[in-house]
Parts: structure tokens; sequence; C-alpha cells
């Protein structure tokens, strides 16, 4: 694999503060693909000021011409798609379908959403005797995670561009190549220096850096719940904004209504999908008590076609494997029945973990209550709606969900849901659709005009 040894800093690649590197690992075989920076305070500094001093000008752009150079940056994604592609099962591991329809796919689809909002979107309202203006809050420090690395770059770069703001991206360390690639697609299509600046490095170092500058005024970070609070933390201190897309621990309800077989399998896809690693993951199937030992039987067939190594790809990394691992065991331990999986490795090289499906959960055991992040299933069973909703709701998350059943029924469920996006019978992806948590699944939205607007001040003028 390709990899830069500088940062892409004021629209230039330059040298890192430090000599020291961070190895990037293929997780399906262990081996070492390339060496990224490991970037330091001075390092993001560095990228800071860039950002800083190009604000201005950016921020004055007229919003069509933001929309022009958000197209360009599209099209040069939409032109590596597949070097993309190869580069996310490189140093992800996804399978190779995946990485070309989701994970290279998709982040040009939201690209080319926000060429098309910036030159629509109304800046400016007039109310009463006051015209109100939306502004640009200056300098945006983005901090993604490796589960999809692509798309969350996308998702936070491209509206903060739309809305007139400069970047400094900390990309996760586990996946650094794929954001050096989005920084050449971003030189490619000719951005002003200094409006997108990367600094590659671990967390608690170059993302810990970032969240502190005293330049940065939004930070905007998808991760866990846990390094959520403290961003929240820092960010509060320095009375900055945040926006926060943290765990999740949705709920897959299936209602007597529903087509059963359909809901179990697609809702067995939705987990397998990026081998579980994903925070809107529908882990906590939900059956009604007598339709229980079907769903359970239909779960057990569907995760068989999922085999590690061909449908499912590795987990990121062995620790992310071992964390796993010792969830699958303490589902045993505290009586959870395993129907299909288990802890054991399916394979001695590569960070696998078989795809596992456990009945028998109740909503206070551990593997219902947390967020697992790996092709682990759990079903409980419920005695009626009210019970559904009060599982359903029951963990400190909400972040997203399903329900399945007759339309109406279902979007009534729904409607009573604490989450943040529900999919109804499988309802497709929708680009322009706020994506974002209630509780402790984070703060602000991303995506379509509302997350355009996590980027923007208010200002009034009376007159």
């Amino acid at each position: 694999m390709k990899a830069h040894d500088g940062m892409y800093i004021g629209g230039n690649w330059r040298p890192a503060a430090d000599t020291g590197t961070i190895a990037v690992v293929n997780p399906a075989d262990e081996q070492v693909i390339g060496h990224v920076p490991a970037g330091t305070a001075e390092d993001v500094d560095a990228a800071v000021r860039a950002a800083r001093a190009a604000f201005p000008v950016w921020a004055a752009t007229p919003p069509a011409e933001r929309g022009a150079a958000i197209g360009a940056l599209r099209d040069a994604l939409a032109a590596r798609v597949a070097e993309i592609a190869e580069t996310v099962t490189a140093e992800l591991g996804a399978p190779a379908q995946l990485a070309q329809t989701v994970h290279a796919g998709l982040p040009v689809l939201v690209a080319g959403s926000y060429a098309e909002l910036a030159a629509s979107y109304s800046f400016e309202e007039r109310i009463g005797n006051s015209t109100v203006l939306l502004e640009p809050l200056g300098v945006v420090g983005a901090i993604t995670p490796w589960n999809y690395p692509l798309h969350q770059i996308v998702a936070k770069v491209a509206p903060a561009l739309a809305a007139g703001c400069t970047i400094v991206l900390k990309p996760a360390e586990d996946t650094p190549l794929t954001a050096q690639l989005f920084a050449e697609a971003v030189h490619e299509a000719g951005l002003p220096a200094g409006v997108f600046n990367l600094v590659t490095g671990l967390g608690p170092v170059a993302g810990q850096a970032l969240a502190e500058h005293p330049g940065v005024d939004l930070v905007s970070f998808t991760g866990s719940t846990a390094v959520g609070r403290q961003i929240g933390a820092i960010a509060g201190a320095a009375v900055k904004r945040v926006a926060l897309e943290l765990g999740g621990k949705s709920a897959n309800v299936i209602l007597p209504s529903a087509d059963l077989a359909k809901a179990v399998n697609v809702g067995i896809a939705n987990v397998m999908s990026n081998s579980g690693q994903t925070c809107s993951a529908w882990t906590r199937v939900l059956v009604h008590t007598d339709q229980y030992d079907q769903a359970v039987a239909l779960a057990a067939e569907a995760v068989a076609k999922y085999v590690p190594g061909e449908r499912v790809g590795p987990l990121v990394n062995a620790k992310q494997q071992q964390r796993v691992r010792a969830y699958i065991e303490q589902g045993i331990a505290e009586g959870a029945r395993l129907v299909a999986g288990g802890p054991e490795a399916p394979h001695e090289t590569g960070y696998f973990v078989a795809p596992t499906v456990f009945a028998d959960v109740t909503p206070e055991m551990t593997i219902a209550q947390e967020e697992i992040f790996g092709p682990v299933v759990s079903i409980l069973r419920y005695e009626d709606e009210d019970d559904a909703l009060r599982i359903a709701n029951g963990t400190v998350y909400g972040l997203a969900g399903a329900v399945w059943g007759e339309r109406d029924e279902a979007v009534a469920f729904a409607r009573r849901m604490d989450t943040g996006q529900v999919d109804i019978n499988g309802g497709r992806f929708n680009p322009l659709a706020p994506f974002g948590g209630y509780k402790q699944s984070g703060i602000g939205r991303e995506l379509g005009p509302h997350g355009l607007a996590e980027y923007l001040h208010t200002k009034s003028l009376q007159f």
C-alpha cells in the first residue's frame, strides 16, 4: 500500500515534526502494509494555524463556488473508487464487494449531496424586523473512526466545507491510508491551501491536542461513548462546540404482523455487514414470545451463510478481537444460550470472530446492554408491545433501530422509540436524512441539511 511519510498541511505534504511512525496492519493476515507519521501537538498546531489562515477567504467564498469545489472533490473520489476499495480492504479487512459499494461508493454519494446543498441552502432569512444570518463556525477539528474510514471523513468534511469552515482531520490510527487517499483527492480537486489539513497520529496524542487546541472552534468526533465523554469535557472547559456520534445498542423489533423470515434475515445481514463493526447495527432482536422459537431457528439458519474470511471479514485489530470474544464468553457465563458461533477463533491467522447468535437473552444481561462492536446478535422475547417498547428503550443508547410489521402499526411503534433513526420494514438509506442519537449515543446530527447546520453560527440583525 502507498503511504505518505508526511502530513498534508497548508496545501502540501510536509515532513512530520517527529520521526515516530505508526504501523498499519492488514487484519486479515496480520501483516504490516505500511507506516504513517505519528503526529504530535506540534503537527496539530501547524495544521490549525493553516486552517485558521485559510478561513477568512473560504468563509467569504460564495456558497455556489464552495459547492462546485465539493463537486470537484466528489469527482476526484469517484475516479479513485477502485483504489479506495482496495485500500479499505487492506487496512480494515472489509470484503471486496462491501468495500466497493459501501466504503468507497457511499462517500461519493454523500459528497455529491453536499455539492448540491451548498448552492441551495438558505444561509439567510427574514423574520419580522430581523435578518437572520447563518455563518460558518470557523476551524473544525474532525476526529474520525476506523469502522467506516472514508464515509465518516466525508460526513464531516463535506458539510464543513459547504458551511464555509476549514478543517483539520485526525483519522483513526488503524485506517490512515484511506485518509491519505482522501487528502490526495482534495489536492487534485484544487481546494485552496489550508482549507483541509490532515494529521495522522494516536488519539491520546494528536487527537487530544486537536480537541484542546484554542484555535479549534468545533470538535466533531465519532467513536466510543467513553472517548466522547472525554472530548465533551475538554470542549466544555473551553466553551467550544462539539458534535458527538457515539455508541449504540439498537433494537430490531419484529411485531407479530411482520414477515418474520424477512425481518430475521435482513436483521442478521445488518449486523454481519462490516463484521458487526457498525454503531447503528441492530444487535438486539426483539420477538414476540409466540414466534420466538421460530425466529431463533431462522437466525441460526441465516447466520450459517456468513463464513469468516468470505462474507464476513476480520475485526480491525487484535484488541478488538479479544474484546468481542470476551463479550461472547460473558454472555455464556450469564446464562444466554449459544445458538451459533462462539468465542473460539475460526482461523489461526487474522483477527476473525465467528458470527454468533445468542438466544434466551434477558434485558439486563451485559450482552443486551453494552455495545459489543462485533458479529454478535442477541435475541430477546417480549410479551406485548408495551413490553417490547420497554426493552427497546431500556439501554443508555439511542442511535438507531428497526421495526417490522403492518405499516401503520410499525410507524406508531417507531414514534415511541427513544432513538435517532428507525428503519421501517427495511426502509432504504437516505443520505439527506439526519443521522445521530438520543441519550449517550451522542450530540448533534450528520448528513443532509441537519448535518450542515452543525457547522454554522446564527446571527440576527435588527432593522
